[in-house]
């Protein structure tokens, strides 16, 4: 992979980082992130800046253009796609390492006296810019917004922004209407003394109405925002998305309707002014909620006496705890997954042998199979399909340059998911078409380990996930073995493929506490540069647990696996595994042969069910 060349790209950004025209004083360094308006993850073209100054187009990542250097910040999952993407004008920062210096020691470091630091305003979080501004000032410098992004102003050819139709999801789907949502919101907001609700994360407002969208590749949202009070709404929506009869019957636009539910629509674009014109209606204890993560120029907008931040906002939690409905929905769409699965991983085995298969045509036949399915809509993430050393790049998207033949000689990673109508997956499957060594079983064995240490954990109501992470890694960490990621993320239902607010990882304690009706995926791994990666994923849902005691009457919770997909028993060393562990091994594959089992039967999939009856055959421990 050849990186870009980014030498005319940095002249011209440093030239409009002293222009008049773009500051109102020259600025010594500007800040790239990697997110949009709304923070998100994943971003539609127009707003992939960072990729388009630096050539590194991983999904998370912060680019720094100082007047001499360039640096990109990012995590352990893409330390080799961005030093392969970027060329030698820029210097990689592997965060988490613990030589790595923070964006604003860099800075510092770096930076002549009385400096001043440019970023957008809109793309930045407000927590950010807290921690970045108090950090400059106390060495001397000063963060400043700047309105028109630079980057825009460099880039001759930027994308529109996406305004694609919308579709509505009844009742079968969501479980509770949009009025009802919103009432149990406004109830949220009455505990907390607020009268203004500012939402500004696109799956927040998906949910928030009972809409979806495809403004954003693999993620069914579109660009709004939300204005919630205590007898309005507001949606600011672009366009002529609310000209469609079947959304306007959705949401009741012509109806006759009780004030408080009756939506105004409102211009995207006119956001700030609209919520600038709320703030000077406040009297001096009122207040407006927003998550600390809203961008830096919509909470500024909020007088700091009349903001109320929170980590979260009351949407992202009452949107992580699935209701029957999203469980059920979740149940089916995993059902379909797997048996798309089952007949890719029979396709494969017949034709890998012939050398005819390559990672991109291996991706694009899992996208075909998938595409049978009923109510398919999407992939959820661009499919990670990868053999050998590729396995090592822990978020590969295989491209002509890169693209290999899989074999019968190592191991092959493939990690996909997608978007059903009535749910999202992501699953991760790790398998060998010949013979895996001794040294990779023994791995894939400790990765195992750590999957089913999670799965089968049991722990008290209101543990955190991050509690959870280091369960996920002793087998490895006992032979001095690790991953640079986290162990797993929430899912969205038919939305974000990665959603907060719980998660199992070590880099973060801010997570909220697991509860029955989350949905988190569970996906240790091994990574061997140049040679291969190791990783094994389900998504789990929290249920409660059973247990003999009852400590301070909290109760316990366990995780019940959604993906039904069969482990390639052939990449286990057995002697490794406890009995309890095979025992869970065993019945996880009953459970698969029995429910994915019935499927490929009702859809007449029989070389694929015969594939999967070989492949859930029991192991059993020699003693």
């Amino acid at each position: 992979m050849s990186p870009k060349i980014t030498t005319e790209l940095l002249r011209q950004l440093r030239q409009v980082m002293k222009s008049s025209r773009y500051v109102a004083e020259p600025i010594q360094a500007y800040i790239v992130p990697s997110g949009d308006a709304h923070q998100s993850e994943y971003i539609a073209p127009c707003d992939c800046r960072r990729a388009f100054i630096s050539g590194f187009d991983g999904s998370a990542g912060t680019a720094i253009i100082t007047e001499q250097k360039a640096a990109m910040w990012t995590d352990g999952r893409y330390f080799l796609q961005a030093a392969q993407q970027m060329d030698s004008n820029w210097t990689l920062m592997k965060m988490g390492l613990k030589d790595t210096p923070t964006q604003e020691d860099w800075l510092v470091s770096v930076l002549p006296e009385g400096s001043k630091v440019g970023v957008d305003p809109f793309i930045i979080p407000a927590d950010q810019w807290k921690r970045m501004s108090k950090a400059l000032k106390s060495a001397g410098h000063v963060l400043v917004p700047v309105k028109e992004n630079l980057i825009d102003a460099i880039c001759v050819d930027r994308p529109q922004r996406p305004c694609k139709p919308l579709m509505t999801l009844d009742l079968s789907y969501t479980g509770i209407g949009w009025k009802e949502k919103i009432a149990a919101l406004r109830a949220k907001m009455v505990e907390r003394k607020v009268l203004w609700l500012l939402v500004t994360a696109l799956d927040e407002v998906a949910w928030l109405f009972n809409l979806r969208g495809s403004d954003v590749e693999y993620n069914p949202v579109f660009f709004a925002y939300a204005v919630i009070g205590t007898d309005t709404i507001r949606l600011f929506v672009s366009g002529d998305r609310m000209a469609d009869p079947s959304t306007r019957e959705h949401l009741l636009l012509d109806s006759a309707l009780e004030a408080e539910f009756k939506i105004q629509v409102v211009p995207y674009e006119s956001v700030l002014t609209e919520l600038q014109a709320i703030c000077v209606g406040l009297s001096p204890k009122e207040k407006v909620w927003l998550s600390d993560k809203a961008s830096y120029a919509l909470t500024e907008a909020i007088p700091k006496a009349h903001r109320y931040l929170t980590p979260y906002t009351p949407i992202c939690i009452a949107k992580a705890v699935k209701n029957r409905a999203e469980t059920e929905g979740m149940r089916r769409a995993h059902i379909k997954d797997a048996v798309a699965l089952c007949e890719l991983f029979n396709w494969l085995e017949k034709e890998v042998p012939k050398g005819s298969v390559t990672e991109i045509s291996a991706a694009d036949k899992a996208e075909e199979f998938r595409s049978q399915q009923n109510g398919f809509v999407d992939l959820s993430f661009a499919t990670i399909s990868s053999t050998g050393p590729n396995g090592a790049i822990i978020h590969y998207k295989p491209v002509p340059e890169t693209n290999r033949a899989l074999s019968g000689n190592e191991i092959y990673l493939l990690d996909s998911g997608a978007q059903y109508k009535d749910g999202t997956t992501d699953v991760t499957r790790t398998m060998h078409f010949g013979t895996p060594s001794a040294y990779e079983k023994e791995c894939f064995t400790y990765v195992l380990k750590g999957h089913i240490a999670v799965s089968a954990a049991i722990f008290p109501n209101g543990t955190k996930g991050h509690l959870l992470d280091s369960f996920a890694r002793s087998a490895l960490w006992d032979c001095g073995l690790d991953y640079l990621h986290g162990t797993g993320h929430g899912v969205g239902c038919f939305l974000n493929v990665h959603e907060g607010p719980c998660g199992i990882s070590y880099k973060t304690f801010a997570d909220e506490p697991l509860e029955a009706g989350m949905i988190v995926s569970d996906e240790p791994g091994y990574y061997e540069d140049e040679s291969f990666g190791i990783r094994i994923e389900n998504v789990v849902l929290v249920i409660p647990a059973k247990t003999k005691y009852n400590f301070s009457n909290r109760g316990s919770l366990t995780f019940e696996p959604l993906t039904l997909v069969p482990i390639q028993t052939k990449m286990i060393s057995i002697p490794l595994l406890t009995q309890k562990e095979c025992d869970w091994v065993n019945d996880y594959h009953r459970k698969c042969r029995e429910v994915i089992g019935a499927e490929l039967k009702s859809q007449g999939r029989h070389e694929a069910l015969q594939w999967l009856i070989r492949e859930t055959e029991p192991i059993t421990k020699m003693h």
